[in-house]
């Protein structure tokens, strides 16, 4: 089976709380026996999470030689500059390692989101803005890194899409979860 699940903000990718952390676990959604997340959301970040209990999956989604895709809306604080966008869009240096050529575009006009809860802190005096960041590897919290090795930190992080299925055609909401149709499934593998 592959389940896909809105991950809220403020929830772990995994059932086993962590001793003394704040955050919500998996095991709150009422999710079938013996699934396994495949892949991982920081509990910061939210959107697109699969979820199976099928051997395999896991690597077949996630080897970084199968270059298999991943789209993430990202609000970053401040106003990219082109040269910043190209920066990253080449790879950045994140300590000791260079990050794979990823997409990168300004979302314009600002995707529709449902509010996050709780807000993202906001500034009066600095603006902010959406990117697209299209990336074919994930190493831990590498978004975020990325964003901050540019000089412009993430207020909010979403995964959107992955393959070729989009959370916004799933019909989920923040918290939500159901299984993937056949077609749907298909979509996961396609780049």
């Amino acid at each position: 089976m592959l389940l896909a699940l809105d991950k809220p903000y403020g929830v772990l990718s995994q059932f086993t709380p962590e001793p003394g952390s704040r955050w919500r676990t998996l095991a709150e959604f009422g999710l079938p026996k013996n699934v396994y997340a495949l892949g991982r959301l920081d509990a910061d970040s939210e959107g697109l999470l699969l979820l199976s209990d099928e051997p395999g999956l896991n690597s077949r989604l996630l080897d970084p030689a199968r270059a298999h895709r991943r789209e993430y809306w990202v609000q970053v604080e401040r106003i990219p500059t082109d040269v910043a966008l190209r920066e990253l869009a080449c790879g950045v240096t994140l300590g000791g390692y260079r990050t794979q050529p990823c997409v990168v575009r300004r979302l314009e006009p600002e995707p529709s989101v449902a509010p996050r809860d709780p807000p993202i802190r906001v500034r009066k005096t600095v603006p902010d803005c959406w990117l697209s960041l299209e990336l074919t590897e994930g190493k831990n919290r590498q978004v975020r890194r990325m964003t901050a090795a540019i000089g412009h930190p993430t207020l909010r992080l979403i995964r959107v899409r992955i393959g070729a299925l989009r959370l916004e055609g799933l019909g989920l909401s923040a918290g939500r979860w159901r299984a993937l149709t056949g077609d749907e499934r298909d979509a996961v593998f396609l780049a």
